[in-house]
C-alpha cells in the first residue's frame, strides 16, 4: 500500500472517531498555544524594557553620588554623599576622551502650585546638555538655554504628567507656578517619555536651571548625579573607566572605597535582556510541559486504537498487507493528530498574542521562530509517541489478531 493511500485511510479512520480525535489533539493545541503566547508576551516585555532603557538617553552613563542598590525592584541611594560637584561634570566632559557631553543633576520631590491646584512632583535642576543626553524635546514652547542657566533664571519646563496635574487642559506656556515658595515661569512642555526601568514616570517632572535649583530651591552646593553621554556605544566601557579614574583622582580617594556609583547603559541593557530572556525561557518551558502531556495523550489514544482495531489489523494482514503498511498507517494517524493540534494551537496562539497586544494589556511580539519550532516539535513528538503503538500493531500475527474479540 502506498503512502498516499495510507494517509487517506488514516484521515478516514480519524474522522470516524471525532470525539476521540478531538480529545487526543486537545493537549497539543493547549501546549502549542501556550508556548507561542508566552514567548510572544516575553519578547514584547523585552522590547518594552529595551525601549525604556534607550528612551532614557543615547549612550548613557549615570554617575550617582554614593552607593546605589536595587531594592524592591527600584534603584535606591543608600547614603547621602556631598562630594559630587558640578565641577566634576565639567571635568568629565573636558578630560575624558570617550565622553561627548556631561550634565550635573540636582533633584528632589517638591510641591508645585498653580492657582488652586497642587501636585508633588520631581523637580530636577540640570543644564541644557541634560536635555540632549536624556532625549528631552519640547512638545510645546521651548527648553531653557545656557544663558538662563548661568543667570539663575526662574524658568521651568514641565513634563506632560506634571503639566496635566497642574493645568488640566489649559495651556501652561507663559503661566507662573510656585515650586516650594519660589515662582517660576513655564516656558515649555516636554514630549512624553513614559516610565523608566524602575517604574518611575519620567513625565512627572519639572525641569529648571541647575543653579536655580541648587541656590533657590535646595540650598545645596553638591549634586546627586551626573548624566554622561559617551561618544558612541562602542566606547561605553572605556568611558566608564575614564570617569572612574578621574573622579577617584579629584575626590582624592587613594585606594579608599568609591564615593560614587557608575551605571553603564550597555551593562544595564544586557542585564535586563538576560533577565527577561531567562524568564521567557522559564515560562515557555512550563508551557511546553502541557505539550509533552499532549504527546502522552496521543500515545494513550493510539494504544487504545490498536486494541480496538485488532480484528481489522488481522484482516488486512490476511489479505496481503505488510507489517510496514500497518506500521505506517498508525504512524500517519499519530502524525496527523499532532499536526492538526499543532496548526490549530498555532492559530490560537498567534491570534491570542495579537489580541493581547491589540487590546492594550501588554505588548506581545509574535515569534515566528517559536511558531516554526513549536509546530515542527509537535509533529516530531506525534511521530515519536506513535512509534510504540505502530510497532505493537505491526507485530500482531494475522491468525491471533483475527481470533481476538
Amino acid at each position: 500500500m502506498n503512502l498516499s493511500r495510507n494517509a487517506l485511510l488514516s484521515c478516514e479512520i480519524l474522522a470516524a472517531h471525532k470525539l476521540r480525535t478531538v480529545l487526543s489533539v486537545l493537549g497539543i493545541v493547549v501546549g502549542i498555544a501556550a508556548v507561542i503566547l508566552m514567548v510572544s508576551i516575553g519578547k514584547g516585555i523585552e522590547k518594552e524594557i529595551v525601549d525604556q532603557i534607550k528612551g532614557m538617553g543615547t549612550n548613557l552613563i549615570v554617575v550617582n553620588a554614593g552607593l546605589t542598590r536595587i531594592v524592591a525592584g527600584r534603584q535606591r541611594q543608600m547614603d547621602i554623599v556631598t562630594t559630587l560637584l558640578p565641577d566634576d561634570a565639567e571635568a568629565v566632559a573636558q578630560e575624558c576622551p570617550s565622553v561627548a557631553l556631561a550634565a550635573p543633576v540636582a533633584r528632589k520631590k517638591l510641591a508645585a502650585r498653580w492657582e488652586s491646584e497642587t501636585t508633588n512632583t520631581l523637580v530636577m535642576g540640570t543644564t541644557p546638555d541634560g536635555f540632549e543626553i536624556r532625549n528631552f524635546t519640547a512638545a510645546s514652547g521651548r527648553l531653557f538655554n545656557a544663558e538662563e542657566c548661568r543667570g539663575r533664571r526662574r524658568v521651568a519646563v514641565l513634563g506632560p504628567t506634571a503639566a496635566k496635574n497642574l493645568f488640566g487642559d489649559e495651556d501652561p506656556i507663559g503661566q507662573r507656578i510656585r515650586v516650594g515658595r519660589v515662582p517660576f515661569e513655564v516656558v515649555g512642555v516636554t514630549s512624553p517619555k513614559g516610565v523608566d526601568v524602575n517604574g518611575m514616570d519620567q513625565d512627572d517632572v519639572i525641569l529648571v536651571p541647575l543653579q536655580s535649583a541648587m541656590r533657590r530651591l535646595l540650598n545645596v552646593t553638591h549634586v546627586e548625579a551626573v548624566y554622561v553621554q559617551a561618544r558612541s556605544s562602542d566606547v561605553l566601557d572605556r568611558a566608564e573607566d575614564e570617569i572612574a579614574a578621574l573622579l577617584q583622582e579629584r575626590h582624592r580617594l587613594d585606594g579608599k572605597p568609591n564615593d560614587f556609583t557608575i551605571q553603564n547603559q550597555a551593562t544595564l541593557l544586557r542585564t535586563e535582556r538576560e533577565t527577561t530572556r531567562s524568564l521567557t525561557l522559564l515560562i515557555g518551558s512550563v508551557a511546553g510541559i502541557s505539550l509533552l502531556v499532549g504527546g502522552v495523550g496521543i500515545l494513550a489514544v493510539m494504544l487504545i486504537s490498536v486494541r480496538e482495531r485488532t480484528n481489522e489489523i488481522g484482516l488486512r494482514r490476511a489479505v496481503g498487507a505488510l507489517r510496514r503498511d500497518i506500521q505506517n498507517q498508525f504512524l500517519f494517524e499519530s502524525a496527523i493528530l499532532a499536526a492538526a493540534g499543532g496548526f490549530l494551537g498555532t492559530a490560537i496562539g498567534v491570534v491570542g498574542a495579537l489580541s493581547v497586544s491589540g487590546l492594550g494589556y501588554t505588548q506581545a511580539i509574535v515569534s515566528w521562530r517559536a511558531v516554526v519550532v513549536s509546530l515542527g516539535f509537535s509533529v516530531v513528538m506525534g511521530v515519536v509517541f506513535g512509534i510504540y503503538p505502530a510497532m505493537r500493531a505491526a507485530r500482531l500475527e494475522p491468525i491471533q489478531a483475527l481470533r481476538a474479540e
